[in-house]
């Protein structure tokens, strides 16, 4: 009898060693690596990902440790490149410390820009999001009814985003950015400045950020935002061809056919986005601008140009007569020829 006690005695310190083996020593990985446990996976699921992927050394334990606390496990991918206990693991899937891609989306991106920005952070298919981006207008029906995409709408900012978050999350967590700054300089909602539009019409959103695009793709220089805008204003009014070059790109772009250069054939293509041969404005935003572009658009400055042209020093020539224009034109191109 006493050999037996001692054996279960000897058995059950064995089991414990293992099993405080297994749950509070340390284990190596191997560099760095992450792991995404979806939603809807039980424990038992978890615990053999964990265990395949080399994070813990026994599954049973790590069950036995579940049964203990019986806490749910959140879903998501978690970032593993220091040595863990298990009992350190399950801490961190109990409490969800999940890992977030950083993505950083510029002024000016289009959301073709953005859709391989997604890709590269590791968050999935560059065509899912081009997908849910173009044809997800639901998101800004209320404010833009005319919206063939979300382009315009997917605001630049820094985002944190989760590989369990789908396309639509990640398009729609832009857009609601866009709402919260759309919001503060009054665009969505009525105001009492004046304006060239009148702001209860309710294409009036759609113009503006149409308008605020082209503004962004145009400079750099945050103080010749309003002036550009200015010009475009006062060629809308005369009924003039924008004549906007990243207007033309973007048909390009659309076609499939941009090289990273202006061709004559771009200057002559079929598209409403080629403001060379359509008057007015685009059919649509051509990039996704910022606060200070539709700060621009919103209120652009109040001048009699009608043209304006780079100085080749990152910024811009304005005229108000074809022949001013034509001058600056010429000086554009001297300083061309001198860099050279």
């Amino acid at each position: 009898m006493r050999r037996l006690l001692r054996f279960l005695l000897l058995v059950l310190l064995i089991a414990g060693a293992a099993l405080a083996y297994a749950l509070l020593v340390p284990v190596q990985v191997s560099g760095s690596q992450t792991l995404l446990l979806r939603p809807g996976w039980s424990a038992r699921r978890i615990a053999a990902e964990l265990k395949n992927a080399g994070v813990i050394r026994s599954r049973y334990a790590f069950l036995l440790l579940h049964a203990t606390r019986m806490n749910p496990l959140k879903a998501g991918e978690y970032l593993f490149d220091h040595p863990q206990t298990a009992v350190d693991v399950y801490n961190r899937l109990e409490r969800g410390d999940i890992y977030f891609h950083t993505v950083i989306i510029p002024e000016g991106q289009t959301m073709f820009d953005i859709a391989a920005t997604v890709e590269a952070a590791g968050l999935g298919p560059r065509a899912d999001f081009l997908a849910a981006a173009g044809g997800d207008t639901v998101l800004i029906k209320d404010i833009d009814p005319a919206a063939q995409s979300l382009e315009g709408y997917l605001f630049p900012d820094t985002y944190r985003f989760t590989r369990t978050q789908s396309m639509h999350d990640i398009a729609a967590t832009m857009v609601r950015r866009f709402r919260q700054e759309a919001h503060v300089l009054g665009l969505i909602q009525p105001v009492d400045s004046p304006g060239l539009e009148d702001r209860r019409d309710p294409s009036y959103v759609h113009r503006v950020v149409t308008m605020a695009s082209i503004v962004e793709k145009e400079t750099a220089a945050p103080e010749e935002r309003p002036t550009v805008a200015g010009v475009y204003f006062n060629r809308l009014q005369r009924r003039m061809p924008l004549q906007a070059d990243p207007s033309v790109i973007y048909a390009a772009q659309l076609a499939g056919h941009y090289d990273g250069s202006i061709h004559q054939s771009d200057l002559q293509r079929e598209s409403p986005y080629n403001t060379y041969r359509f008057a007015g404005l685009p059919p649509g935003p051509i990039a996704n601008p910022g606060r200070a572009s539709l700060q621009a658009a919103i209120h652009p400055a109040n001048s009699d140009f009608l043209f304006f042209v780079s100085d080749a020093q990152g910024h811009h020539r304005f005229a108000k007569t074809a022949a001013e224009h034509e001058r600056n034109v010429v000086a554009y191109r001297r300083a061309l020829n001198g860099a050279h």
